[in-house]
Protein backbone atom coordinates (compact mmCIF):
# COMPACT_ATOMS: atom_id res chain seq x y z
CA UNK A 1 0.00 0.00 0.00
CA UNK A 2 1.07 3.59 -0.55
CA UNK A 3 1.66 5.23 2.79
CA UNK A 4 0.64 8.82 2.07
CA UNK A 5 -1.57 10.96 -0.18
CA UNK A 6 1.18 11.08 -2.82
CA UNK A 7 3.22 8.13 -4.01
CA UNK A 8 6.91 8.71 -3.31
CA UNK A 9 9.20 7.71 -6.19
CA UNK A 10 12.95 7.24 -6.26
CA UNK A 11 14.79 7.16 -9.59
CA UNK A 12 18.16 5.44 -10.01
CA UNK A 13 20.23 6.42 -13.04
CA UNK A 14 23.77 6.27 -14.36
CA UNK A 15 23.72 8.55 -17.40
CA UNK A 16 21.82 11.30 -19.18
CA UNK A 17 18.52 10.63 -17.42
CA UNK A 18 16.13 11.10 -20.34
CA UNK A 19 13.67 8.56 -18.93
CA UNK A 20 13.91 10.27 -15.55
CA UNK A 21 12.97 13.55 -17.22
CA UNK A 22 10.07 11.87 -19.02
CA UNK A 23 8.81 10.60 -15.65
CA UNK A 24 9.21 14.02 -14.04
CA UNK A 25 7.41 15.71 -16.95
CA UNK A 26 4.55 13.21 -16.69
CA UNK A 27 4.19 13.91 -12.97
CA UNK A 28 4.14 17.66 -13.64
CA UNK A 29 1.48 17.14 -16.34
CA UNK A 30 -0.70 15.00 -14.08
CA UNK A 31 -0.22 11.85 -16.18
CA UNK A 32 1.08 10.05 -13.10
CA UNK A 33 -1.53 11.23 -10.59
CA UNK A 34 -0.73 11.92 -6.95
CA UNK A 35 2.98 11.15 -7.23
CA UNK A 36 6.25 12.93 -6.53
CA UNK A 37 9.94 12.18 -6.99
CA UNK A 38 11.62 12.25 -3.60
CA UNK A 39 15.10 11.04 -4.57
CA UNK A 40 17.22 10.87 -7.72
CA UNK A 41 20.28 8.70 -7.15
CA UNK A 42 23.27 8.11 -9.40
CA UNK A 43 26.26 5.81 -9.01
CA UNK A 44 28.44 7.89 -11.38
CA UNK A 45 29.63 11.49 -10.86
CA UNK A 46 29.34 12.38 -14.55
CA UNK A 47 25.65 11.45 -14.83
CA UNK A 48 23.84 14.30 -16.56
CA UNK A 49 20.62 13.11 -14.94
CA UNK A 50 21.82 14.36 -11.55
CA UNK A 51 22.23 17.91 -12.84
CA UNK A 52 18.82 17.65 -14.51
CA UNK A 53 17.33 16.71 -11.14
CA UNK A 54 19.03 19.65 -9.45
CA UNK A 55 17.70 22.04 -12.11
CA UNK A 56 14.21 20.78 -11.30
CA UNK A 57 14.75 21.32 -7.58
CA UNK A 58 14.55 17.61 -6.81
CA UNK A 59 16.67 15.86 -4.15
CA UNK A 60 19.74 14.52 -6.01
CA UNK A 61 22.25 12.10 -4.48
CA UNK A 62 25.59 10.96 -5.84
CA UNK A 63 26.45 7.59 -4.33
CA UNK A 64 29.65 6.93 -6.21
CA UNK A 65 30.23 3.20 -6.60
CA UNK A 66 33.99 3.79 -7.00
CA UNK A 67 34.14 5.10 -3.43
CA UNK A 68 32.69 1.96 -1.85
CA UNK A 69 34.64 -1.18 -1.09
CA UNK A 70 31.92 -3.59 -2.19
CA UNK A 71 28.53 -3.78 -3.86
CA UNK A 72 27.01 -4.46 -0.45
CA UNK A 73 28.49 -1.27 1.00
CA UNK A 74 27.32 0.73 -2.01
CA UNK A 75 23.79 -0.64 -1.78
CA UNK A 76 23.63 0.00 1.96
CA UNK A 77 24.13 3.68 1.25
CA UNK A 78 21.41 3.63 -1.42
CA UNK A 79 19.03 1.87 0.99
CA UNK A 80 19.76 4.51 3.63
CA UNK A 81 18.66 7.25 1.21
CA UNK A 82 15.58 5.29 0.14
CA UNK A 83 14.58 4.72 3.76
CA UNK A 84 15.07 8.36 4.71
CA UNK A 85 12.96 9.39 1.71
CA UNK A 86 10.25 6.82 2.61
CA UNK A 87 9.96 5.68 -1.00
CA UNK A 88 7.01 3.68 -2.29
CA UNK A 89 8.46 2.76 -5.71
CA UNK A 90 11.98 2.55 -7.13
CA UNK A 91 12.36 3.24 -10.87
CA UNK A 92 15.56 2.25 -12.65
CA UNK A 93 16.14 4.66 -15.53
CA UNK A 94 19.37 3.75 -17.26
CA UNK A 95 20.89 2.43 -14.04
CA UNK A 96 23.86 0.39 -15.23
CA UNK A 97 24.46 -1.80 -12.23
CA UNK A 98 22.79 -5.12 -11.44
CA UNK A 99 21.01 -5.07 -8.09
CA UNK A 100 21.90 -7.75 -5.57
CA UNK A 101 19.34 -10.42 -4.59
CA UNK A 102 19.23 -8.85 -1.12
CA UNK A 103 18.29 -5.45 -2.55
CA UNK A 104 15.60 -6.99 -4.76
CA UNK A 105 14.16 -9.01 -1.87
CA UNK A 106 13.90 -5.89 0.27
CA UNK A 107 11.58 -4.12 -2.20
CA UNK A 108 10.23 -6.98 -4.28
CA UNK A 109 7.28 -5.85 -6.38
CA UNK A 110 8.28 -2.20 -5.91
CA UNK A 111 11.23 -1.93 -8.31
CA UNK A 112 10.69 -1.20 -12.00
CA UNK A 113 13.06 -1.19 -14.95
CA UNK A 114 12.70 -0.34 -18.64
CA UNK A 115 14.55 -2.37 -21.27
CA UNK A 116 14.86 -1.55 -24.99
CA UNK A 117 13.51 -4.81 -26.40
CA UNK A 118 10.33 -6.84 -26.41
CA UNK A 119 11.18 -9.10 -23.52
CA UNK A 120 11.83 -11.97 -23.18
CA UNK A 121 13.57 -11.39 -26.54
CA UNK A 122 17.08 -9.91 -26.27
CA UNK A 123 17.70 -9.33 -22.55
CA UNK A 124 20.97 -7.92 -21.34
CA UNK A 125 23.39 -5.66 -23.18
CA UNK A 126 23.02 -4.24 -26.70
CA UNK A 127 19.47 -5.45 -27.41
CA UNK A 128 19.06 -3.13 -30.41
CA UNK A 129 22.09 -4.69 -32.09
CA UNK A 130 20.85 -8.15 -31.14
CA UNK A 131 17.52 -7.43 -32.85
CA UNK A 132 19.18 -6.12 -36.01
CA UNK A 133 21.64 -9.02 -36.17
CA UNK A 134 18.75 -11.47 -35.82
CA UNK A 135 16.93 -9.92 -38.78
CA UNK A 136 13.85 -9.00 -36.73
CA UNK A 137 11.06 -6.94 -38.30
CA UNK A 138 10.22 -5.19 -35.04
CA UNK A 139 11.62 -4.42 -31.63
CA UNK A 140 10.42 -2.14 -28.86
CA UNK A 141 10.66 -1.66 -25.12
CA UNK A 142 9.32 -3.31 -21.99
CA UNK A 143 8.72 -2.04 -18.47
CA UNK A 144 9.06 -4.90 -16.02
CA UNK A 145 9.37 -5.62 -12.33
CA UNK A 146 12.92 -6.35 -11.25
CA UNK A 147 13.80 -9.79 -9.96
CA UNK A 148 17.11 -11.56 -9.35
CA UNK A 149 17.72 -12.26 -13.04
CA UNK A 150 18.79 -9.98 -15.89
CA UNK A 151 15.63 -8.48 -17.44
CA UNK A 152 13.62 -11.54 -16.37
CA UNK A 153 11.02 -9.98 -14.07
CA UNK A 154 7.27 -9.93 -14.83
CA UNK A 155 6.31 -7.39 -17.51
CA UNK A 156 3.99 -4.43 -16.87
CA UNK A 157 3.67 -2.85 -20.33
CA UNK A 158 5.43 -3.10 -23.70
CA UNK A 159 5.51 -0.97 -26.84
CA UNK A 160 6.37 -2.21 -30.34
CA UNK A 161 8.66 -0.30 -32.71
CA UNK A 162 9.10 -1.39 -36.36
CA UNK A 163 12.58 -2.08 -37.65
CA UNK A 164 13.08 -0.29 -40.96
CA UNK A 165 15.26 -1.64 -43.80
CA UNK A 166 17.82 1.16 -43.45
CA UNK A 167 17.97 1.07 -39.65
CA UNK A 168 21.25 1.24 -37.80
CA UNK A 169 21.74 0.62 -34.10
CA UNK A 170 21.67 4.39 -33.60
CA UNK A 171 18.46 5.06 -35.56
CA UNK A 172 16.62 2.12 -34.02
CA UNK A 173 17.79 3.09 -30.53
CA UNK A 174 16.53 6.64 -31.02
CA UNK A 175 13.04 5.48 -32.05
CA UNK A 176 12.85 2.99 -29.21
CA UNK A 177 13.88 5.73 -26.76
CA UNK A 178 10.97 7.88 -27.94
CA UNK A 179 8.65 4.96 -27.16
CA UNK A 180 10.30 4.49 -23.76
CA UNK A 181 9.49 8.09 -22.82
CA UNK A 182 5.79 7.39 -23.39
CA UNK A 183 5.72 3.88 -21.98
CA UNK A 184 7.52 4.30 -18.66
CA UNK A 185 5.17 6.95 -17.22
CA UNK A 186 2.15 4.90 -18.30
CA UNK A 187 3.56 1.79 -16.63
CA UNK A 188 4.33 3.68 -13.42
CA UNK A 189 0.78 5.04 -13.31
CA UNK A 190 -0.56 1.50 -13.69
CA UNK A 191 1.66 0.11 -10.94
CA UNK A 192 0.74 2.93 -8.56
CA UNK A 193 -2.94 2.32 -9.24
CA UNK A 194 -2.43 -1.29 -8.20
CA UNK A 195 -0.58 -0.27 -5.06
CA UNK A 196 -3.36 2.14 -4.09
CA UNK A 197 -6.15 -0.35 -4.67
CA UNK A 198 -4.47 -3.58 -3.61
CA UNK A 199 -2.80 -5.23 -0.72
CA UNK A 200 0.70 -3.91 -1.37
CA UNK A 201 1.78 -6.66 -3.79
CA UNK A 202 2.27 -4.48 -6.84
CA UNK A 203 2.99 -7.37 -9.20
CA UNK A 204 -0.24 -9.19 -8.33
CA UNK A 205 -2.27 -5.99 -8.31
CA UNK A 206 -1.05 -4.90 -11.75
CA UNK A 207 -1.96 -8.21 -13.31
CA UNK A 208 -5.32 -8.27 -11.54
CA UNK A 209 -6.12 -4.79 -12.87
CA UNK A 210 -4.80 -5.37 -16.39
CA UNK A 211 -8.26 -5.86 -17.84
CA UNK A 212 -9.61 -2.55 -16.57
Amino acid sequence: MIRGPRARLAVLLSGRGSNFEAIADAIDAGSIPHAEIVAVISDTPAAAGLEAARRRGLPAFLIDRSRHSSRQAHEREIVRVLDEAATDLVCLAGYMRILSPEFVARDRGRILNIHPSLLPRFPGLHPQKQALDAGESESGCTVHFVDEGTDTGPPVLAARVPILPADTVESLSARILEAEHRLYPAAIARVLEGLREGSGDAHSDVHRNRGK
